[in-house]
């Protein structure tokens, strides 16, 4: 018997009883499965937070218990916040000591590049198509959760064209959290269902503002769908949020009140923010966000955390939090439905294939040496990226790498792409390194 076993099962005692009512008790159970001090630290900030009534926060915890299936909260508790955190983290930091490489927190993996839409920019619309295999797939959870990760990310394509393989997945790995970036297209009752059922699978439904500014990079008829699903799942106690992609065309729409809160009505409980990225299909300088337009989902993400009922998550904009580049295994990695084991899912390159190598192996690869050495990137935590921010890192890092593009257009000479982008990082660095010195020099005033 796992000596952990009986405070969990204390833990899932209170959840069934009444969790609004034991609240306390729960995080008392919890900091005892907490070994690493800074995970004590954030259950008693949470503690303090959830004790006051009138914040947002407690708010947000008291709606989730009230109308998120009880089945689906567990394994919330159980493989989000003991395995992914409390028991993974120390893991992977046990495994990257012997492995002599870092070991992510999140793994993303993409079953399949079949998709039923054709969204204008796709990230992923320059692949060739392909599928993992379930055998693989099942490999490489299992070996992920040896290594400490806990959770798994799944992208495509749309994940949903294989949605029983991956409910078989989700039903076998039942210790590990599986995300979904989907378009929501393919979501109904029965998929609903499935999810009550096995309990560790949740959604980031892709939507780019109100009807006329998704179905104009999506296809007529997709934001009605997204709607049709979103009702669905919040109806039958499903947790989910949403993914949006701001651009030069919809950054004001996607950040605004009106949008957030339309959201929340409809059951979101997070929401992830990305900028546009021109890699993949119809690559599009001009699509991107200006420097002015980042700055204001900067603020706009802080807002929304410190008075919407919702968590927002900024990929770019909270390396303040992450302590830079999260990717090249550091804190995650990308494999893609051909198996090429990338950085990041907006860094097409790689050196090994996970379909011939072992997930220890892929992480030991030259790109995420290569990757992980420069890490950060820079010291301005606003300025993460190898791609956006800093291109002139990501021309090294392939080079001395020597990895090879995983896109059919393979552009051997990456240095036209560096040149573009390097005029844009220009701008948001004037920018970003406005907001990171006055916010520096604040810190220390205070």
């Amino acid at each position: 018997m796992n000596l952990l076993d009986p405070i969990v099962g204390g833990i899932v005692n209170y959840i069934d009883k009444d969790p609004e009512k034991n609240l306390d008790s729960i995080a008392n159970l919890m900091s005892k499965v907490a070994i690493l001090p800074d995970h004590k630290e954030q259950i008693e900030s949470v503690r303090r937070f959830l004790h006051n009534k009138d914040n947002n926060w407690y708010k947000f915890t008291m709606k989730g218990l009230k109308n998120i299936d009880k089945n689906i909260i567990k394994k919330l508790v159980l493989n989000f916040f003991i395995n992914c955190n409390f028991k993974g983290i120390p893991k992977q930091r046990e495994m990257a000591e012997r492995l002599g490489v870092s070991v992510p927190w999140a793994i993303l993996i993409d079953p399949t590049e079949a998709c039923n839409l054709r969204c204008v920019g796709c990230w992923a619309g320059d692949y060739e198509p392909h599928n993992l295999s379930n055998e693989v797939l099942d490999r490489v959870l299992t070996e992920a959760e040896q290594l400490g990760i806990y959770f798994v990310v799944m992208s495509g394509g749309e994940p949903t064209v294989r949605w029983k393989d991956i409910v078989k997945l989700a039903e076998k790995h039942n210790n590990q959290v599986f995300l979904l970036f989907t378009n929501g297209t393919l979501i109904d009752e029965k998929v609903a269902q499935d999810v009550k059922r096995v309990g560790n699978i949740t959604f980031a439904i892709s939507i780019d503002g109100f009807k006329e500014s998704t179905d104009a990079r999506r296809g007529e008829g997709t934001f009605d769908k997204v709607m049709h699903s979103m009702d669905i799942l919040r109806e039958n106690g499903v947790l989910f949020g949403y993914s949006t992609t701001y651009t030069r065309k919809n950054t004001e729409e996607v950040g605004s009140d009106a949008f957030v809160d339309m959201l929340i009505n409809k059951g979101a409980y997070f929401g992830w923010y990305f900028t546009y990225i021109p890699i993949g299909k119809d690559v599009d300088y001009q699509f991107m966000a200006t420097a002015d337009q980042r700055k204001y989902m900067y603020e706009r993400a802080n807002y929304i955390r410190e008075n919407k009922e919702l968590f927002a998550i900024d990929f770019w904009n909270d390396g303040e939090y992450s302590g830079g580049c999260i990717a090249g295994g550091r804190r995650y990695l990308h494999i893609n439905a051909a198996g090429e084991v990338e950085p990041c899912a907006f860094i097409h390159y790689s050196n090994v294939n996970i379909n011939d190598v072992s997930l220890k192996e892929a992480l030991q690869s030259p790109i995420m040496k290569s990757y992980q050495k420069r890490q950060p990137f820079n010291a301005n935590m606003l300025r993460p990226c190898p791609l956006i921010d800093n291109p002139e890192k990501l021309l090294e890092i392939v080079n001395e790498s020597g990895a090879h593009s995983t896109q059919i257009h393979d552009d051997s000479d990456i240095r036209k792409t560096v040149d573009e982008l390097k005029k844009v990082a220009d701008k948001w660095g004037n920018v970003a390194d406005d907001i990171w010195e006055k916010k520096y020099q604040n810190a220390k005033e205070a």
